[in-house]
């Protein structure tokens, strides 16, 4: 590791002495003919210029005023889950040529390196920098090599580092040219939600970028990417460029393509109100709150489910819903009564939904007849009372992901791939009035923004981020997803700070993410991409008897006007305003009938139900 300070500039002196002593003999020797052309080659490695010329993973990098080493910018990059916040660059070379690549750099493993140098990749790295250090290392071009990529990087569950003047030091490349304007741009066959797109190679290109209505929306480096978290029935407009070491091609021709009708998802949230109120109803337990009578839950509540259905044993899929015994409840009504209200709630034109599971009810679909056990006993449940749909409440470990199913997009865990398949039968039985949500806790879906089952090493909890290849493997068919914003530790949200629950700035950061979406385990080849505003609402607790994390009325005020109006948003900057945002989600009817209706009174006041 290189010394810096007093002893680096002693060995400085020396050498300006000795040198000054030689050429007084006359012995000075002749430098290299090639130091004449040798150049910082590095783009804005001072970052004054912010981020212009660098690309780190998962959006890790920023651009920050101190510390820095110096002028007045460094970059601050910070790893998050697998993803170590590498930040690069390519930089044009000569091939056969030696290069010297160097940066400042504070924080612990902090990492320097280039790839690409068509001979021996090199890297250095410090293990704890408390004060800016000096990282240098160097190594030659291959015979043909004309390009190399230099970059810095941190590691796994490291605080963010900072790095600073990096320069690569050689003799410079024949420039690069603009890469020419991609050709012959279509667009597939839409979905409700997304539109695939694909064109011709262009001349000189290494990746494209792809804009919807003028504003970029992903990069890649193939010729083909699918859009998604797009509005159903929508008419959008396309256009692609070309990059390079040398910058962005102009825009090719726009392509239109309009988005379907789409199925249940659109459908079945098309005669729900544009901002609805869902609420649990204890109808087969008894606690604190006491039992209500579907009667009378009052008409605030839109969507209502039904908790819990749960399963006969962990892995059976047999489903089984009753009401509170006479004894737990004495003043349950009778099954008639019951389904007669459920009637009465349907002529105004609510839902009400069975939920399975619960944090009693574990369920793994671990087989196939497991699988087909769930669609039969969940059918019968909801023709036996006449419910609008399915709530799916999985909770402790129901589901996980097996070691290697590191794809949300295409899982192999049974118990994920018999669920979707399950869900997706119970659509096509019901058809497109069918409601399907969902109810996941922050470490099935958040979480995976660091963390996605057992990592790519194996060693991690297998059940972070679970719920997203459901989530995303239904997405066309979901109704309504209300995350539990409570009971939850401190979740990083996409300004890579950790946000804990109880007030605003939890449930901004924890729907921002739905809403925006997000690279799953920070890997920006693997992005969950964004679901509809009506599609989400905010889960939180009725009271603070219900859960811990309860959030006043004032902050959930706050959230929503941060959300859906972009006000009130405090320090953190959301990625867009959402003012189809669904609603809310509160556990539950019989807690908020408990604290006086304080949540759905909250909701009424905002939305002027």
């Amino acid at each position: 590791m290189e010394r810096t300070g007093p002893p680096a500039r002693i060995t400085g002196l020396l050498a300006a002495f000795t040198a000054a002593l030689l050429a007084a003999g006359g012995l000075a020797a002749a430098a290299p003919s090639a130091a004449a052309a040798d150049a910082d080659l590095a783009r804005n490695g001072t970052f004054e210029a912010g981020l212009d010329g660098w690309s780190c993973t998962g959006g890790s990098g920023a651009v920050v005023s101190t510390p820095v080493h110096g002028g007045t910018s460094a970059l601050k990059a910070t790893p998050a889950g697998s993803d170590y916040a590498k930040c690069s660059q390519a930089v044009t070379v000569k091939p056969g040529s030696t290069y010297t690549l160097s940066t400042w750099v504070q924080g612990s493993y902090v990492y320097l390196g280039a790839e690409g140098t068509g001979t021996t990749d090199v890297s250095t790295w410090t293990q704890s920098a408390g004060a800016w250090q000096k990282l240098t290392t160097t190594f030659k071009t291959g015979a043909s090599t004309t390009s190399v990529n230099v970059y810095t990087h941190g590691w796994y569950g490291t605080p963010a580092y900072y790095a600073d003047d990096l320069s690569l030091v050689g003799p410079g490349g024949d420039p690069v040219a603009l890469p020419a304007v991609p050709a012959g741009l279509k667009a597939g066959t839409a979905t409700a939600s997304s539109v695939p797109l694909s064109w011709t190679a262009a001349t000189g290109a290494t990746g494209y970028n792809v804009y919807r209505g003028g504003t970029k929306v992903l990069s890649t480096t193939g010729t083909s990417a699918t859009v998604t978290g797009l509005a159903a029935s929508t008419a959008y407009s396309f256009q692609v460029t070309a990059t390079n070491a040398a910058g962005e091609s102009a825009k090719s021709a726009a392509v239109p393509a309009t988005t379907t009708a789409g199925g249940s998802g659109g459908e079945s949230g098309s005669d729900l109100p544009a901002h609805a109120l869902v609420g649990y109803l204890h109808s087969s337990f008894a606690n604190g709150s006491g039992y209500t009578r579907m009667a009378d839950v009052p008409d605030s509540w839109d969507v209502i489910d039904l908790a819990f259905g749960e399963p006969t044993s962990v892995t059976s899929g047999d489903i089984r819903f009753s009401l509170c015994p006479v004894a737990e409840c004495p003043n349950v009504e009778s099954a008639a009564e019951f389904k007669a209200a459920i009637k009465a709630k349907q002529a105004k034109g609510k839902k009400v939904l069975i939920s399975i599971g619960g944090q009693n009810g574990q369920v793994q679909l671990a087989t196939t007849a497991a699988r087909d056990t769930f669609v039969s006993s969940v059918s019968k449940i909801i023709d036996e009372y006449g419910l609008d749909g399915l709530d799916i409440d999985f909770e402790g470990h129901s589901l996980s992901l097996n070691t290697g199913d590191t794809d949300f997009r295409s899982p192999t865990t049974p118990v994920i791939v018999n669920l979707i398949s399950a869900v997706k039968s119970l659509k096509a039985k019901y058809g497109e009035k069918f409601v399907l949500t969902m109810a996941p806790e922050t470490f099935f879906v958040q979480l995976g923004y660091q963390y996605y089952g057992s990592g790519p090493w194996g060693g991690q909890d297998p059940r972070a981020g679970a719920y997203l290849p459901v989530i995303h493997a239904l997405r066309d068919d979901l109704t309504l997803l209300h995350v539990q914003d409570y009971n939850s530790g401190s979740i990083m949200g996409l300004d890579n700070q950790y946000h804990s629950m109880g007030g605003a700035d939890f449930h901004i950061a924890m729907t921002d993410m739905l809403l925006a979406g997000f690279p799953v385990a920070g890997d920006q080849t693997k992005v969950f991409p964004g679901l509809r505003p009506d599609q989400v609402s905010i889960g939180l607790p009725a009271s603070t008897q219900a859960g811990n994390g309860h959030t006043s009325p004032a902050e959930v005020t706050k959230a929503l006007n941060c959300l859906t109006k972009k006000t009130d948003c405090g320090s953190y900057a959301t990625h867009g305003t959402w003012s189809g945002l669904r609603g809310l989600m509160t556990w539950s009817i019989n807690w908020d009938r408990f604290n006086n209706w304080e949540f759905s009174k909250n909701f009424d006041a905002y939305f002027g139900g």
